[in-house]
């Protein structure tokens, strides 16, 4: 079973080119690391506050074997640090989903 983690990010609507920075980041780093990554979004028109981040793994074990490379990820750690040095990220939330198979 493939498990997807969305992450909803709330994002300082004055600094959406600093999480852009961010999110480009990650499209190395994420691959690099084991993420299956789907893609970043970014606000386009209407509330300009949220973005999204898809990922996924092939299980949850495979997600914490993810975490444990990414924190060791000396790109992966920078993109953090400059994340909270600039605060452009107000919130992040992490959903864990799994895709709906048809009934057998």
């Amino acid at each position: 079973m493939t498990v997807t983690v969305f992450i909803r990010y709330q994002i300082d609507p004055f600094k959406r080119d600093a999480f852009e920075r961010y999110a480009q980041n990650w499209l190395g780093i994420i691959p690099a690391c084991g993420g299956d990554l789907l893609g970043y979004w970014m606000p386009h028109e209407g509330t300009n506050t949220i973005a999204f981040g898809l990922i996924s793994f092939a299980s949850l074990a495979d997600y914490e074997a993810y975490r444990a490379r990414l924190r060791a990820d000396a790109a992966g750690a920078r993109n953090f640090a400059m994340a909270e040095e600039q605060r452009f990220i107000l919130s992040e939330e992490r959903t864990f989903l799994r895709q709906v198979e048809p009934a057998a």
